[in-house]
This record gives C-alpha cells, structure tokens and sequence, in this order.
C-alpha cells in the first residue's frame, strides 16, 4: 500500500511512525514532511494547503490512502475520492 500524510507536526510524526510499522506500507510519503519525518518517509515539498498539488500528486504515484489530522476538516477527503472516480 502507498499511503501520503499530509502535514510535518507531531501528530504526522507518530502517524508516520505507526504506519512505516506496518507490513502493509511498501511506500510511505510525508508532505510536506521534516527532518524527523525524513527518516519515516520520502518527502515531498508541497504545501499542506495546496489541494490540487496534492491531489495530482498522489494521483500520480497512485496513492492508495491519504491522511491529515486536517483531511476531516479541509476538502482534502472529498476532492481526493472525486478525482479517483474519474
């Protein structure tokens, strides 16, 4: 599974940290990620708040999750599912 965290705080951090433990991650991505995220995920310069970079982004690698503390609260779920519709 190819999963992409949004985001570079603490909560990113201990989402990456349990997600790199799962056999099922094969590929991990942090944007746009820190230092300490680096050593968890690749990552990926692309601002939080850019949506449709984001969203093309994981189209390409062809992202099987995304996830953000913030997807619940910002159009980041519902664009990301309208995009994989089509």
């Amino acid at each position: 599974m190819k999963v992409l965290v949004v985001g570079s705080g603490a909560r990113e951090h201990a989402l990456a940290w349990k997600l790199r433990g799962s056999p099922l991650v094969k590929e991990l991505y942090c944007a746009p990620g820190n230092v300490g995220l680096a050593k968890l995920a690749y990552r990926v310069p692309i601002d939080p708040s850019s949506i449709v970079e984001l969203a093309d982004f994981a189209q390409t690698i062809k992202v099987d999750s995304p996830s953000s503390d913030r997807s619940c609260r910002s159009p980041w779920a519902s664009w990301t599912s309208s995009r994989s519709a089509t």
